[in-house]
């Protein structure tokens, strides 16, 4: 394609990985967003919990102030904290509940129009395995109801993996679709994000994870992962950069992505409104996050050349 990608994408970066300390809540925050919103390559932040008050405020300001598009990721409340939504004990499973609702009700604070979370770990019996499906689909739709009574944000759960790093619950595209299609029974706009960075531990291509979430898919990642050496400290969900030696996606992969988003209509040209890609990328070691990023955006560029 010739016309620039902003024509057709909405271009986002997971704040909280690009500065993964601001996962925990703490820290310099707003200092961190500043130097995403000044970058006009973005036009959408994901940011995750912000603990203080007027940090919070802070960071909402230089959002709206540049006319940035928000999304809230509730990942890290999930993976930080051991919560499982399909919980067997029902107290506990009400506690994530209860945990989520919160998370949603500062993502309404900070102005998001989206919300994105994850399953919780499988079951370590497979027999268990419709049991814990009935029980997460349960609890999301407690959570879009309680979503839906606030406003008009949109659930996204994120598909990972079910045997490399994560062991989620929700760990093949087909899973996520089941669980998607008796979801929206109660909540019909909630949806699934797909990212490209766990399309290799989760085994499948990308064909196969936009045909058959080609209908449910509302949110998209690109990032990449390593998975051919265990021993590497990149090894797993880590999202380091694109041009890693060991990297499994690069400008051939996100370019079919990218494709397969078209094919799906997720982009499209006549779109009433472009919908967002964000990167999905971390620094690991020593490594400096204006490097980290400036190699996605080059690696997308490319990737968008030669579609």
């Amino acid at each position: 394609m010739k016309d620039d990608l902003h024509n057709y994408i909405r271009p986002g970066i997971i704040h909280f990985m690009a500065y993964p300390f601001a996962s925990s809540g703490d820290g310099p925050i707003a200092e961190s967003v500043e130097r995403i919103v000044n970058d006009d390559f973005f036009e959408a932040i994901e940011i995750t919990r912000i603990n203080g008050a007027k940090e919070r405020a802070a960071v909402k300001k230089l959002i709206d102030t540049a006319g940035m598009t928000v999304g809230f990721g509730a990942q890290p409340y999930i993976l930080k904290q051991g919560l499982n939504l399909s919980d067997f004990d029902e107290e506990k499973r009400l506690q994530t509940v209860e945990v989520l609702k919160g998370a949603v009700d500062q993502a309404y604070e900070m102005g998001a129009k989206k919300f994105g979370f994850l399953s919780g770990p499988k079951p370590k019996d497979k027999r268990d395995t419709d049991r814990a499906l009935e029980r997460l689909a349960q609890s999301i739709i407690e959570i879009g109801r309680y979503a839906k009574s606030k406003g008009d944000i949109l659930l996204s759960l994120e598909t990972f993996d079910d045997s490399t790093e994560k062991f989620a619950l929700i760990g093949t595209n087909r899973l996520g679709v089941e669980l998607a299609r008796e979801v929206r029974k109660a909540i019909p706009d909630f949806g699934l994000m797909v990212d490209l960075s766990h399309l290799p531990m989760q085994g499948e291509t990308v064909r196969e994870a936009m045909t058959v979430t080609a209908e449910y898919l509302n949110h998209a990642h690109i990032g990449t992962c390593v998975i051919s050496d265990p021993d590497d400290p990149a090894y797993g969900d880590k999202h380091p950069y694109f041009s890693h030696p060991k990297s499994e996606c690069h400008v051939p992969e996100v370019r079919e992505f990218l494709a397969g988003l078209f094919d799906i209509g997720y982009l499209r040209e006549d779109a009433p409104e472009r919908n967002i890609v964000s990167f999905e990328v971390q620094p690991l070691g020593d490594e400096k996050v204006d490097g980290v990023i400036a190699d996605a955006k080059r690696v997308l560029r490319e990737a968008w050349r030669l579609l």
